[in-house]
Protein backbone atom coordinates (compact mmCIF):
# COMPACT_ATOMS: atom_id res chain seq x y z
CA UNK A 1 0.00 0.00 0.00
CA UNK A 2 2.88 2.38 0.73
CA UNK A 3 4.16 1.89 -2.83
CA UNK A 4 0.69 2.60 -4.15
CA UNK A 5 0.36 5.81 -2.16
CA UNK A 6 3.88 6.87 -3.20
CA UNK A 7 2.85 6.47 -6.83
CA UNK A 8 -0.37 8.40 -6.28
CA UNK A 9 1.50 11.21 -4.54
CA UNK A 10 4.12 11.37 -7.33
CA UNK A 11 1.47 11.31 -10.05
CA UNK A 12 -0.49 14.13 -8.44
CA UNK A 13 2.60 16.27 -8.02
CA UNK A 14 3.61 15.63 -11.64
CA UNK A 15 0.34 17.05 -13.01
CA UNK A 16 1.58 20.69 -13.16
CA UNK A 17 4.47 19.54 -15.35
CA UNK A 18 2.18 17.46 -17.56
CA UNK A 19 0.07 20.56 -18.20
CA UNK A 20 3.12 22.78 -18.69
CA UNK A 21 4.80 20.46 -21.22
CA UNK A 22 1.75 19.76 -23.38
CA UNK A 23 2.24 21.13 -26.90
CA UNK A 24 5.86 22.13 -26.25
CA UNK A 25 8.78 21.24 -28.51
CA UNK A 26 11.61 19.18 -27.01
CA UNK A 27 14.82 18.26 -28.82
CA UNK A 28 16.50 15.12 -27.43
CA UNK A 29 20.09 14.21 -28.31
CA UNK A 30 21.27 10.61 -27.94
CA UNK A 31 24.83 9.63 -28.77
CA UNK A 32 25.87 6.26 -30.10
CA UNK A 33 26.90 5.08 -26.65
CA UNK A 34 23.41 5.78 -25.30
CA UNK A 35 21.84 3.76 -28.11
CA UNK A 36 24.10 0.77 -27.38
CA UNK A 37 23.39 0.83 -23.64
CA UNK A 38 21.04 -1.71 -22.06
CA UNK A 39 18.84 1.10 -20.70
CA UNK A 40 18.07 2.44 -24.19
CA UNK A 41 14.91 0.34 -24.40
CA UNK A 42 13.60 2.07 -21.27
CA UNK A 43 14.46 5.45 -22.81
CA UNK A 44 12.39 4.45 -25.85
CA UNK A 45 9.46 3.65 -23.53
CA UNK A 46 9.82 7.07 -21.90
CA UNK A 47 9.96 8.79 -25.28
CA UNK A 48 6.72 7.01 -26.19
CA UNK A 49 5.15 8.33 -22.98
CA UNK A 50 6.21 11.91 -23.80
CA UNK A 51 4.69 11.51 -27.25
CA UNK A 52 1.41 10.31 -25.70
CA UNK A 53 1.36 13.48 -23.55
CA UNK A 54 1.28 15.65 -26.71
CA UNK A 55 4.90 16.77 -26.45
CA UNK A 56 6.40 17.55 -29.85
CA UNK A 57 9.62 15.53 -30.14
CA UNK A 58 12.68 15.86 -32.33
CA UNK A 59 15.29 13.14 -31.74
CA UNK A 60 18.86 13.83 -32.83
CA UNK A 61 21.16 10.82 -32.76
CA UNK A 62 24.88 10.31 -33.14
CA UNK A 63 26.89 7.20 -33.95
CA UNK A 64 30.47 7.76 -32.75
CA UNK A 65 30.99 4.35 -31.20
CA UNK A 66 29.30 2.59 -34.13
CA UNK A 67 31.47 4.51 -36.61
CA UNK A 68 34.60 3.56 -34.68
CA UNK A 69 33.54 -0.11 -34.80
CA UNK A 70 32.99 0.03 -38.58
CA UNK A 71 36.33 1.72 -39.14
CA UNK A 72 38.04 -0.92 -37.03
CA UNK A 73 36.41 -3.73 -39.00
CA UNK A 74 37.56 -2.09 -42.24
CA UNK A 75 41.09 -1.65 -40.92
CA UNK A 76 40.89 2.16 -41.16
CA UNK A 77 42.61 4.21 -38.47
CA UNK A 78 40.65 6.88 -36.61
CA UNK A 79 42.13 10.35 -37.11
CA UNK A 80 41.08 13.23 -34.86
CA UNK A 81 42.01 16.87 -35.25
CA UNK A 82 40.82 19.53 -32.80
CA UNK A 83 38.41 16.98 -31.32
CA UNK A 84 36.75 16.24 -34.66
CA UNK A 85 36.97 13.16 -36.85
CA UNK A 86 38.88 13.56 -40.11
CA UNK A 87 36.47 11.97 -42.60
CA UNK A 88 38.20 10.96 -45.81
CA UNK A 89 36.41 9.16 -48.66
CA UNK A 90 37.17 5.70 -47.29
CA UNK A 91 35.95 6.68 -43.81
CA UNK A 92 32.77 8.24 -45.21
CA UNK A 93 31.44 4.86 -46.36
CA UNK A 94 31.80 3.53 -42.81
CA UNK A 95 30.14 6.67 -41.41
CA UNK A 96 27.13 6.34 -43.72
CA UNK A 97 26.74 2.63 -42.97
CA UNK A 98 26.95 3.17 -39.20
CA UNK A 99 24.54 6.12 -39.15
CA UNK A 100 22.06 4.29 -41.37
CA UNK A 101 22.18 1.24 -39.13
CA UNK A 102 21.60 3.32 -35.99
CA UNK A 103 18.72 5.23 -37.55
CA UNK A 104 17.03 2.00 -38.66
CA UNK A 105 17.44 0.52 -35.18
CA UNK A 106 15.84 3.56 -33.53
CA UNK A 107 12.93 3.48 -35.99
CA UNK A 108 12.41 -0.20 -35.21
CA UNK A 109 12.42 0.44 -31.46
CA UNK A 110 9.89 3.26 -31.82
CA UNK A 111 7.66 0.96 -33.91
CA UNK A 112 7.16 -1.62 -31.16
CA UNK A 113 3.61 -2.25 -30.00
CA UNK A 114 3.63 -5.57 -28.18
CA UNK A 115 0.92 -6.24 -25.63
CA UNK A 116 1.97 -6.12 -21.97
CA UNK A 117 4.73 -3.59 -22.75
CA UNK A 118 4.83 0.21 -22.29
CA UNK A 119 4.75 0.53 -26.09
CA UNK A 120 1.40 -1.22 -26.47
CA UNK A 121 -0.94 1.00 -28.47
CA UNK A 122 1.65 3.77 -28.85
CA UNK A 123 1.37 3.90 -32.65
CA UNK A 124 4.32 6.27 -33.06
CA UNK A 125 5.01 7.58 -36.55
CA UNK A 126 8.64 8.45 -37.22
CA UNK A 127 9.72 10.89 -39.93
CA UNK A 128 13.25 11.59 -41.11
CA UNK A 129 14.78 13.28 -44.12
CA UNK A 130 17.34 15.68 -45.50
CA UNK A 131 16.59 18.40 -42.96
CA UNK A 132 20.24 19.29 -42.24
CA UNK A 133 22.06 21.39 -44.82
CA UNK A 134 25.81 21.34 -44.30
CA UNK A 135 29.03 22.62 -45.78
CA UNK A 136 32.60 21.31 -45.60
CA UNK A 137 34.73 22.30 -42.67
CA UNK A 138 37.61 22.54 -45.13
CA UNK A 139 41.26 22.76 -44.21
CA UNK A 140 41.71 23.35 -40.47
CA UNK A 141 45.19 24.41 -39.36
CA UNK A 142 46.72 22.68 -42.36
CA UNK A 143 44.66 19.49 -42.06
CA UNK A 144 42.08 18.67 -44.74
CA UNK A 145 38.99 17.56 -42.79
CA UNK A 146 37.54 15.85 -45.88
CA UNK A 147 33.86 15.05 -45.46
CA UNK A 148 33.70 16.45 -41.94
CA UNK A 149 31.31 19.36 -42.14
CA UNK A 150 29.57 22.07 -40.19
CA UNK A 151 25.95 23.07 -39.97
CA UNK A 152 24.81 25.55 -42.57
CA UNK A 153 21.04 25.56 -42.17
CA UNK A 154 18.14 23.55 -40.70
CA UNK A 155 15.00 23.04 -42.79
CA UNK A 156 12.75 24.12 -39.94
CA UNK A 157 9.63 24.35 -42.12
CA UNK A 158 9.89 20.69 -43.11
CA UNK A 159 10.37 19.61 -39.49
CA UNK A 160 7.44 21.77 -38.38
CA UNK A 161 5.13 20.14 -40.94
CA UNK A 162 6.03 16.72 -39.58
CA UNK A 163 5.45 17.81 -35.99
CA UNK A 164 2.05 19.24 -36.91
CA UNK A 165 1.11 15.75 -38.13
CA UNK A 166 2.03 14.38 -34.67
CA UNK A 167 5.12 12.62 -36.03
CA UNK A 168 8.33 12.14 -34.07
CA UNK A 169 11.12 13.60 -36.18
CA UNK A 170 14.38 11.63 -36.26
CA UNK A 171 17.53 13.44 -37.37
CA UNK A 172 21.01 11.98 -37.70
CA UNK A 173 24.40 13.65 -37.55
CA UNK A 174 24.69 13.61 -41.35
CA UNK A 175 24.22 16.79 -43.35
CA UNK A 176 23.81 17.32 -47.07
CA UNK A 177 24.98 20.04 -49.43
CA UNK A 178 23.21 21.58 -52.44
CA UNK A 179 25.84 19.83 -54.58
CA UNK A 180 24.76 16.42 -53.30
CA UNK A 181 27.65 15.76 -50.94
CA UNK A 182 27.36 14.06 -47.55
CA UNK A 183 29.05 15.49 -44.48
CA UNK A 184 29.70 14.07 -41.02
CA UNK A 185 28.75 16.59 -38.30
CA UNK A 186 29.09 16.53 -34.51
CA UNK A 187 25.73 15.44 -33.12
CA UNK A 188 25.92 18.16 -30.43
CA UNK A 189 26.18 20.83 -33.13
CA UNK A 190 23.19 19.38 -34.97
CA UNK A 191 21.11 19.20 -31.78
CA UNK A 192 21.83 22.82 -30.85
CA UNK A 193 21.14 23.98 -34.41
CA UNK A 194 17.83 22.12 -34.58
CA UNK A 195 16.74 23.39 -31.15
CA UNK A 196 17.54 26.95 -32.22
CA UNK A 197 15.80 26.66 -35.59
CA UNK A 198 12.66 25.16 -34.03
CA UNK A 199 12.56 27.64 -31.11
CA UNK A 200 12.51 24.57 -28.89
CA UNK A 201 11.34 24.84 -25.30
CA UNK A 202 13.94 22.34 -24.12
CA UNK A 203 17.13 20.68 -25.30
CA UNK A 204 17.79 17.40 -23.48
CA UNK A 205 21.26 15.91 -23.79
CA UNK A 206 21.95 12.32 -22.73
CA UNK A 207 25.36 11.45 -21.33
CA UNK A 208 26.99 8.75 -19.25
CA UNK A 209 27.02 10.92 -16.12
CA UNK A 210 23.88 11.96 -14.23
CA UNK A 211 24.81 15.62 -14.66
CA UNK A 212 27.40 18.07 -13.38
CA UNK A 213 28.91 17.50 -9.95
CA UNK A 214 30.75 19.97 -7.74
CA UNK A 215 34.16 19.54 -6.10
CA UNK A 216 32.55 17.47 -3.35
CA UNK A 217 30.92 15.10 -5.81
CA UNK A 218 27.44 16.51 -5.17
CA UNK A 219 25.06 16.85 -8.11
CA UNK A 220 24.36 20.40 -9.27
CA UNK A 221 20.67 20.30 -10.16
CA UNK A 222 20.77 23.77 -11.71
CA UNK A 223 23.44 25.86 -13.39
CA UNK A 224 23.22 29.28 -14.95
CA UNK A 225 24.60 29.46 -18.48
CA UNK A 226 27.36 31.83 -17.33
CA UNK A 227 28.54 29.27 -14.77
CA UNK A 228 28.35 26.52 -17.38
CA UNK A 229 30.65 28.53 -19.66
CA UNK A 230 33.21 28.92 -16.90
CA UNK A 231 33.15 25.18 -16.27
CA UNK A 232 33.56 24.51 -20.00
CA UNK A 233 36.60 26.80 -20.09
CA UNK A 234 37.98 24.90 -17.11
CA UNK A 235 37.49 21.54 -18.85
CA UNK A 236 39.03 22.75 -22.11
CA UNK A 237 41.98 24.53 -20.47
CA UNK A 238 43.00 21.19 -18.90
CA UNK A 239 42.87 19.44 -22.28
CA UNK A 240 46.41 19.31 -23.66
CA UNK A 241 46.51 16.54 -26.28
CA UNK A 242 44.79 17.68 -29.54
CA UNK A 243 44.79 14.11 -30.85
CA UNK A 244 42.42 13.01 -28.06
CA UNK A 245 38.74 13.97 -27.73
CA UNK A 246 37.41 16.23 -25.04
CA UNK A 247 35.40 14.53 -22.35
CA UNK A 248 31.75 13.87 -23.09
CA UNK A 249 30.72 16.02 -20.13
CA UNK A 250 32.62 19.03 -21.49
CA UNK A 251 31.08 18.64 -24.95
CA UNK A 252 27.54 18.34 -23.62
CA UNK A 253 27.98 21.25 -21.23
CA UNK A 254 29.38 23.41 -24.05
CA UNK A 255 26.39 22.50 -26.23
CA UNK A 256 23.97 23.43 -23.43
CA UNK A 257 25.68 26.78 -22.84
CA UNK A 258 25.59 27.55 -26.58
CA UNK A 259 21.90 26.67 -26.75
CA UNK A 260 21.09 28.99 -23.85
CA UNK A 261 22.97 31.80 -25.59
CA UNK A 262 20.78 31.22 -28.66
CA UNK A 263 17.61 31.60 -26.58
CA UNK A 264 16.68 28.03 -25.62
CA UNK A 265 15.05 28.55 -22.19
CA UNK A 266 16.29 25.34 -20.57
CA UNK A 267 18.74 22.59 -21.35
CA UNK A 268 19.03 19.36 -19.38
CA UNK A 269 21.91 16.93 -18.95
CA UNK A 270 20.61 13.48 -17.94
CA UNK A 271 22.10 10.01 -17.74
CA UNK A 272 21.31 7.40 -20.37
CA UNK A 273 22.37 4.75 -17.84
CA UNK A 274 19.77 5.59 -15.19
CA UNK A 275 16.32 4.10 -15.69
CA UNK A 276 13.66 6.82 -15.61
CA UNK A 277 16.13 9.72 -15.57
CA UNK A 278 14.27 11.51 -18.37
CA UNK A 279 10.89 11.32 -16.63
CA UNK A 280 12.30 12.26 -13.25
CA UNK A 281 14.03 15.30 -14.74
CA UNK A 282 10.89 16.50 -16.51
CA UNK A 283 8.15 15.66 -14.02
CA UNK A 284 9.61 16.29 -10.57
CA UNK A 285 10.71 19.50 -8.87
CA UNK A 286 14.39 18.72 -8.51
CA UNK A 287 14.88 16.20 -11.28
CA UNK A 288 17.78 13.79 -11.48
CA UNK A 289 20.21 15.61 -13.76
CA UNK A 290 21.51 19.13 -14.27
CA UNK A 291 19.44 21.91 -15.80
CA UNK A 292 21.21 24.81 -17.51
CA UNK A 293 19.28 28.01 -18.03
CA UNK A 294 20.02 31.61 -18.97
CA UNK A 295 18.33 32.84 -15.82
CA UNK A 296 17.41 31.05 -12.62
CA UNK A 297 14.06 29.25 -12.75
CA UNK A 298 13.64 30.03 -9.07
CA UNK A 299 12.44 33.57 -8.37
CA UNK A 300 11.06 35.75 -5.60
CA UNK A 301 8.08 37.87 -6.63
CA UNK A 302 4.88 39.49 -5.33
CA UNK A 303 2.07 36.98 -4.88
CA UNK A 304 -1.08 36.85 -6.98
CA UNK A 305 -4.50 35.38 -6.26
CA UNK A 306 -3.48 32.23 -8.18
CA UNK A 307 -0.79 31.58 -5.55
CA UNK A 308 -3.19 31.12 -2.62
CA UNK A 309 -3.33 27.35 -2.98
CA UNK A 310 0.46 27.09 -3.10
CA UNK A 311 0.85 29.32 -0.04
CA UNK A 312 -1.60 27.15 1.90
CA UNK A 313 0.48 24.03 1.09
CA UNK A 314 3.67 25.73 2.27
CA UNK A 315 2.34 27.12 5.56
CA UNK A 316 0.12 24.16 6.58
CA UNK A 317 2.94 22.12 8.21
CA UNK A 318 4.11 25.20 10.15
CA UNK A 319 0.56 25.84 11.36
CA UNK A 320 0.32 22.22 12.49
CA UNK A 321 3.54 22.61 14.50
CA UNK A 322 2.34 25.88 16.03
CA UNK A 323 5.11 27.93 14.40
CA UNK A 324 2.62 30.06 12.46
CA UNK A 325 -0.85 31.35 13.31
CA UNK A 326 -3.55 29.61 11.27
CA UNK A 327 -4.88 31.55 8.29
CA UNK A 328 -8.01 30.66 6.36
CA UNK A 329 -8.17 30.67 2.59
CA UNK A 330 -10.57 33.61 2.76
CA UNK A 331 -8.08 35.63 4.83
CA UNK A 332 -5.22 34.77 2.49
CA UNK A 333 -7.26 35.79 -0.54
CA UNK A 334 -8.15 39.09 1.13
CA UNK A 335 -4.52 39.80 2.08
CA UNK A 336 -2.76 38.35 -0.97
CA UNK A 337 -1.32 41.74 -1.98
CA UNK A 338 0.73 41.73 1.24
CA UNK A 339 2.44 38.43 0.31
CA UNK A 340 5.61 37.63 -1.58
CA UNK A 341 6.47 34.11 -2.74
CA UNK A 342 9.43 32.00 -3.80
CA UNK A 343 8.49 30.21 -7.00
CA UNK A 344 10.43 27.24 -8.31
CA UNK A 345 9.43 25.98 -11.74
CA UNK A 346 5.83 27.26 -11.30
CA UNK A 347 5.55 25.74 -7.80
CA UNK A 348 5.36 27.89 -4.64
CA UNK A 349 8.04 26.79 -2.15
CA UNK A 350 8.18 29.81 0.18
CA UNK A 351 6.25 32.89 1.29
CA UNK A 352 6.29 35.95 3.53
CA UNK A 353 3.91 38.84 4.19
CA UNK A 354 4.46 42.55 4.81
CA UNK A 355 1.79 44.46 6.72
CA UNK A 356 2.55 48.22 6.71
CA UNK A 357 1.68 50.65 9.47
CA UNK A 358 2.10 53.87 7.52
CA UNK A 359 1.56 56.31 10.39
CA UNK A 360 4.51 54.87 12.31
CA UNK A 361 6.53 54.13 9.12
CA UNK A 362 7.02 50.52 10.22
CA UNK A 363 6.01 47.20 8.73
CA UNK A 364 5.33 43.76 10.15
CA UNK A 365 7.12 40.81 8.60
CA UNK A 366 4.83 37.82 9.03
CA UNK A 367 4.10 34.31 7.79
CA UNK A 368 7.71 33.60 6.79
CA UNK A 369 7.92 29.98 5.62
CA UNK A 370 10.04 27.85 3.31
CA UNK A 371 8.89 24.38 2.23
CA UNK A 372 10.62 21.71 4.34
CA UNK A 373 12.09 20.12 1.18
CA UNK A 374 13.94 23.36 0.36
CA UNK A 375 15.34 24.37 3.72
CA UNK A 376 19.05 24.95 4.11
CA UNK A 377 19.61 27.22 1.11
CA UNK A 378 19.56 31.00 0.99
CA UNK A 379 15.90 31.26 0.07
CA UNK A 380 14.97 32.77 3.43
CA UNK A 381 17.56 35.52 2.92
CA UNK A 382 16.33 36.19 -0.62
CA UNK A 383 12.75 36.40 0.63
CA UNK A 384 13.74 38.76 3.44
CA UNK A 385 15.66 40.98 1.01
CA UNK A 386 12.63 41.12 -1.27
CA UNK A 387 10.33 42.12 1.60
CA UNK A 388 12.81 44.76 2.76
CA UNK A 389 12.88 46.21 -0.74
CA UNK A 390 9.08 46.38 -0.79
CA UNK A 391 9.16 48.07 2.62
CA UNK A 392 11.64 50.68 1.38
CA UNK A 393 9.48 51.35 -1.67
CA UNK A 394 6.57 52.08 0.70
CA UNK A 395 8.65 54.52 2.74
CA UNK A 396 8.87 52.30 5.81
CA UNK A 397 11.84 52.80 8.14
CA UNK A 398 11.65 49.66 10.29
CA UNK A 399 10.51 46.06 10.15
CA UNK A 400 9.29 44.05 13.12
CA UNK A 401 8.46 40.40 13.53
CA UNK A 402 6.67 38.40 16.23
CA UNK A 403 8.05 34.91 16.69
CA UNK A 404 7.92 32.05 19.17
CA UNK A 405 10.35 29.55 17.62
CA UNK A 406 12.73 31.25 15.19
CA UNK A 407 14.22 34.12 17.22
CA UNK A 408 17.83 33.21 16.45
CA UNK A 409 17.26 33.20 12.68
CA UNK A 410 15.98 36.79 12.80
CA UNK A 411 18.70 37.91 15.25
CA UNK A 412 21.36 36.58 12.88
CA UNK A 413 19.89 38.81 10.17
CA UNK A 414 19.94 42.08 12.04
CA UNK A 415 16.77 41.98 14.15
CA UNK A 416 17.02 43.01 17.80
CA UNK A 417 14.61 42.14 20.58
CA UNK A 418 12.45 44.98 21.94
CA UNK A 419 9.56 45.29 24.35
CA UNK A 420 5.90 44.84 23.54
CA UNK A 421 5.43 48.58 23.97
CA UNK A 422 7.56 49.16 20.83
CA UNK A 423 4.77 47.78 18.62
CA UNK A 424 2.47 50.17 16.76
CA UNK A 425 -0.64 50.82 18.81
CA UNK A 426 -2.94 49.07 16.37
CA UNK A 427 -0.77 45.94 16.32
CA UNK A 428 -0.26 45.95 20.08
CA UNK A 429 -4.01 45.84 20.57
CA UNK A 430 -4.12 42.58 18.57
CA UNK A 431 -1.22 40.92 20.41
CA UNK A 432 -1.99 37.33 21.43
CA UNK A 433 -0.79 36.90 25.02
CA UNK A 434 -1.42 33.15 24.89
CA UNK A 435 1.27 32.73 22.21
CA UNK A 436 3.60 35.06 24.13
CA UNK A 437 5.58 35.87 21.00
CA UNK A 438 8.86 37.76 21.25
CA UNK A 439 9.15 41.08 19.40
CA UNK A 440 12.12 41.87 17.17
CA UNK A 441 12.80 45.05 15.20
CA UNK A 442 15.20 45.85 12.36
CA UNK A 443 16.17 49.30 11.11
CA UNK A 444 15.97 49.57 7.33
Amino acid sequence: MSDQYSFIDWFRHSSPYIHAHRGKTFVLMLGGEAIEHANFRNIIHDIALLNSLDIRLVLVHGARSQIDARLSQAGIDVHLHHDQRVTDSASLNCVVEAVGSVRTYIEAQLSMGLANTPMHGAGIRVASGNHIIAKPLGVLDGVDMGHTGELRRVDADAIERQLQQDNVVLISNLGYSPTGEIFNLPSEEVAVGVANAMNADKLILFGAQEGITDSHGELRTELLAATAKRLVSHYFSRHEDPSQPYTETACLLAAAADACDLGIPRCHLVSYKEDGALLTELFTRDGTGTMISKESYEQVRPATIEDVGGIIEVIAPFEERGVLVRRSRELLEAEIEQFSVVERDSVIIGCAALYPFADEAVGELACVAIDDDYRGGNRGELLLAHVEQRANEQGLKKLFVLTTRTAHWFQERGFAEQSLDSLPGQRKALYNFQRNSKVFFKQL
